[in-house]
């Protein structure tokens, strides 16, 4: 493949990338490199790219990495468009000052985008009211929840006028192929991906993988579509009759099918997505536990609450108590590091969510 791409006369853009407390920076890199890369195939400066905070002091990504930053966001060479990285304990990491400023924006008719958790940001600011929007699954509940006037997707990534936003990992890579791909053509999108060695560019209508296909793959297709209507009606849950009636199973096959692939009880599985749920609402919403507990499918709050007590090992209250220590800012002074990526990640609502054998388990097993 030539090392350079033919690419019509286009003026330079520039994108501006706001870095937020504890933001991901797996998704910084993965919307910094096409650009990058679309300029070396190009043999032109097709763009330019610049980092921003506030103040231009370094921001600690949620990995513990310090950046520096190129300017604060009161430097007049402010981007064309920005795109707001986010990352753990957004809702903690939006000030007035923040939405004030992409508001500005905004009003300059900037294009205005969001990776991993950064479209949270937008919506804050009222900046995604009647557009579509992607953010990372974890955070799907608590944006419907918080953001009622915005339509949130489960999509990978969502290109809505000039609002451009998109769920963490690799997902801005797909997003950024796509705006290059629109900005400059395909044969320079597909060439970035050649030279990335990733395999498919993914569109706007590929989902965001639920952690399910993770532990099944994709060849049970009757489990996935069961889990599917079981988190999408969380708070009317169906009964497990009519849940096998609907993929053409007996209760006995889908009991059967779950102790399988899932080692437990169709009923068990359902109780644990709603309890999930419910602790993203208590970490990440400010409903209180009576409404949480409706908003889940549980008939009462001691019910709900007892649910929550045994498979979490506290009570919902002492949950709520001390996830409001996570709201308070996590980040010691600039000049400081911060708390342990571990501790940081300890009021996150995965946090611990994968169950772990230790040695004597694993030989016990074998």
């Amino acid at each position: 493949m030539s090392s350079t791409l033919a690419v019509a006369d286009a003026a330079t853009q520039s994108v501006g990338f706001l870095l937020l407390d504890r933001f991901t920076l797996m998704s910084l890199a993965a919307a910094v490199e096409p650009l990058r890369m679309a300029n070396q195939l190009s043999g032109r400066t097709l763009y330019r790219w610049h980092t921003f905070s506030p103040d231009g002091a370094p921001v600690w990504a949620s990995d513990g990495v310090p950046i520096t930053p190129d300017a604060a966001w009161s430097n007049p060479c402010v981007a064309d468009t920005v795109i707001v990285c986010g990352g753990v304990g957004i809702q903690s990491v939006i000030t007035r000052e923040h939405t004030t400023w992409l508001r500005a924006l905004a009003r300059q008719s900037k294009r205005l985008g969001g990776v991993c958790t950064g479209s949270w940001a937008l919506a804050k600011a009222g900046l995604l009211d009647g557009y579509e929007c992607s953010v990372h699954w974890e955070f799907l509940a608590a944006m419907q929840e918080a953001f009622p006037r915005v339509s949130v997707s489960t999509s990978l990534f969502t290109l809505d006028r000039n609002r451009f936003t998109s769920s963490g990992g690799t997902a801005p890579l797909d997003m950024m192929l796509h705006l290059i791909g629109r900005d400059h053509g395909r044969e320079l999108s597909a060439a970035i991906s050649e030279m990335f060695v990733y395999e498919r560019i993914r569109s706007e209508q590929d989902q965001q993988r639920v952690p399910l296909k993770h532990v099944v793959g994709t060849h049970q297709p009757k489990l996935q579509e069961v889990v599917a209507l079981m988190e999408a009606n969380l708070e009317e849950p169906i009964d497990l009759d009519d849940l096998a009636e609907y993929v053409d199973l007996s209760r006995r096959q889908l009991e059967r099918l779950f102790q399988k692939y899932l080692q437990c009880t169709p009923s068990r599985y359902y109780l644990r997505l709603r309890l999930i749920r419910a602790r993203q609402l208590l970490k990440q919403t400010s409903l209180s536990i009576v409404e949480l507990a409706y908003a889940c499918g549980f008939v009462s709050t001691p019910h709900f609450s007892k649910c929550y007590r045994e498979h979490f090992g506290v009570p919902p209250s002492d949950e709520r108590s001390g996830s409001e220590m996570s709201r308070k800012p996590a980040m010691q002074p600039s000049t400081s590091r911060p708390l342990t990526t571990l501790d940081q990640a300890r009021n996150e609502s995965t946090f611990a969510s994968v169950q772990m054998m230790d040695r004597a388990d694993l030989a016990s097993a074998g």
